[in-house]
């Protein structure tokens, strides 16, 4: 058995030039106004600092415009919090990202959770998780919207099958669990306390490793013909599972690099593009 490899850079490559389409459309008829994404990065965090440009370079590659917010790593949550309530309240501004993580002395989840619900395109303020859980609308925390939306173009079956999701952070397995149940699968999340955790892995149908920890999710747990998303990126270009060893075993899989990870950018750009056309449009 050859396994699906589900290719989240090429879907992100072909969305990419979608979404530069529809942002032209919207500039012709608004003026040539562009949706305007808003990036704070709070200290100098190499590693951020890297993925901030990333997210400015996918902004430009579709005709958006990005506002860079640097603040200094002495900021305190008061100084934090009213930085994003200015962009808030600037009609200019469509989307707004805060860059985890933030300096210790910051309350993060606060300054999260004070991001407008229409302006949370990353998807992480705890009202929009809510709503999301709830089946209503709102913006997908970006890694497991752009699990999702692999899933949905590879057109792999959800309804009725069990989902382990091994990991439960608050901007990946929990979300994901959620919309994973919202498309009618039976959905187990497993964690650091989980006993036999071989045990159920083997159980899944479709499996989500999001643990953090590299190739943590060993191939022999994981059962013949199982659907397997790698949302792990570690040095050596591993991820979450021991993939190596599985490519003849599931039916399909996401790559590490190349699956899961151009996706998280991707789904946050084009949430952004969605929120400047309902402002703009």
């Amino acid at each position: 058995m050859s396994a699906l490899v589900l290719d989240g850079k090429s879907l992100a490559a072909q969305t990419e030039a979608e979404l530069l389409a529809r942002v032209e459309k919207l500039k012709q008829s608004s003026g040539g106004k562009a949706p305007i994404l808003a990036t704070i990065l709070v200290g100098d965090d190499p590693a951020s600092a890297t993925y901030v440009k990333m997210k400015g370079s996918a902004c430009r590659r579709v005709g958006m415009e990005s506002m860079a917010v640097e603040m200094p790593s002495s900021t305190t949550t008061e100084q934090l919090l009213a930085r994003i309530g200015e962009l808030n309240n600037n009609p200019d501004v469509h989307g707004i990202l805060l860059q985890h993580p933030v300096p210790a002395q910051i309350d993060e989840r606060l300054c999260f959770d004070s991001i407008a619900l229409g302006k949370d395109v990353d998807g992480v303020t705890c009202l929009g998780f809510g709503r999301m859980a709830m089946g209503e609308e709102a913006y997908g925390c970006a890694t497991p919207q752009g699990i999702m939306r692999i899933l949905e173009h590879y057109k792999i079956d959800i309804e009725g099958k069990h989902a382990v999701v091994v990991g439960r952070s608050p901007i990946l397995g929990k979300p994901m669990a959620m919309m994973l149940l919202q498309k009618n699968a039976t959905v187990t999340i497993c964690h650091s306390r989980t006993r036999d955790l071989p045990g159920i892995v083997a159980q899944a149908d479709i499996l989500v490793g999001a643990v953090g920890k590299p190739e943590f999710i060993r191939a022999g747990w994981v059962k013949e013909g199982a659907i397997v998303v790698d949302a792990g990126y570690h040095p050596g270009g591993v991820g979450d599972i021991e993939l190596s060893a599985l490519a003849d075993k599931v039916s399909a899989y996401t790559p590490v690099p190349g699956g899961v990870g151009p996706m998280t950018i991707n789904t946050l750009i084009m949430q952004s593009v969605e929120s400047g056309e309902k402002s703009l449009g």
